[in-house]
């Protein structure tokens, strides 16, 4: 059955969580208001990205529940929609962590936290993520999650994909310089996991750096759905998650049948593990 999902490219102001937030549950009522089912909101929606201390980064996490979490499920619980948003995540220790939510009328399904840390923004103080590549099933479907820099590593995606995500929901900030994400990077992971990736990028400026937009839904078969400009966009487009679990893709009956899960060969690959 066709769900309707979204991706709500936004312009996060930096340290102002209660303004951010309010921009987020405007555009998640809207999206929901057209049909959506999922709305993936960009990496550190609810703080900005850009922070220069630690202490900076730190003032601006907040605990998971917490003030943008709790408001989040009150609003999937008024719609039966679900929502994957970024924020800056504090546990009580003094870590950091770059996190995603995913909330839904029942609350808080799962956290991610970043697990692949680039020497920019936030990320210069933010602790390695400890949540590991999991999936939540959904009323939906299986979403799974990684964060921006996660996607230049493919054993992340194929980790998600081997557990069964139907969804890949991807918040990101791709600054300038950043381009081939989505003009390669996305397409390639949905693509070669068979499965439907919906990357939420950030836009405007932020310390010093522009970030250009473009967030996009592609399907399995590695083509883009919906894209956006370079400015604030809701994009949508109308998936059907049960084809990510056809893995297996056949052109000729018997004479030209192609399964880059099934035709793996782990026996061979033991070099990806080693420290």
């Amino acid at each position: 059955m066709p769900v309707k999902v979204a991706v709500a490219q936004m312009d996060p102001k930096l340290g102002q969580n209660a303004v951010n937030l309010a921009r987020i549950l405007a555009l998640f009522r809207e999206a929901t208001g057209e049909g959506a089912r999922l709305v993936v909101f960009p990496e550190c929606a609810v703080s900005g990205y850009g922070f220069a201390t630690l202490e900076a980064g730190y003032a601006a996490a907040e605990t998971i529940p917490g003030p943008a979490a709790d408001a989040l499920a009150a609003a999937c619980r008024g719609t039966g929609a679900y929502a994957v948003v970024g924020l800056l995540e504090r546990d009580g220790s003094e870590n950091l962590y770059n996190s995603a939510v995913l909330v839904g009328p029942e609350g808080v399904v799962g956290v991610y936290r970043k697990a692949h840390l680039p020497l920019l923004g936030v990320d210069r103080f933010t602790t390695p993520g400890d949540s590991g590549f999991r999936v939540w099933d959904t009323a939906i479907g299986r979403v799974g999650i990684a964060i921006c820099y996660d996607l230049r590593f493919p054993e992340a995606a194929r980790v998600l994909a081997l557990a069964g995500a139907d969804i890949i929901a991807l918040p990101t900030n791709w600054p300038d310089g950043s381009q081939n994400a989505p003009q390669f990077v996305t397409r390639t992971r949905a693509l070669e996991n068979r499965v439907f990736l919906l990357a939420c990028n950030r836009c405007g400026e932020e310390s010093g750096f522009w970030f250009f937009g473009h967030s996009q839904i592609s399907d399995p078969g590695g083509n883009v759905l919906a894209e956006a400009g370079d400015g604030e966009e809701l994009c949508y487009a109308d998936i059907e998650p049960e084809q990510a679990r056809q893995k297996r893709i056949v052109l000729r009956p018997d004479a030209f049948e192609l399964d880059t899960v099934g035709d793996r060969r782990p026996d061979l690959y033991a070099a990806l593990v080693k420290a």
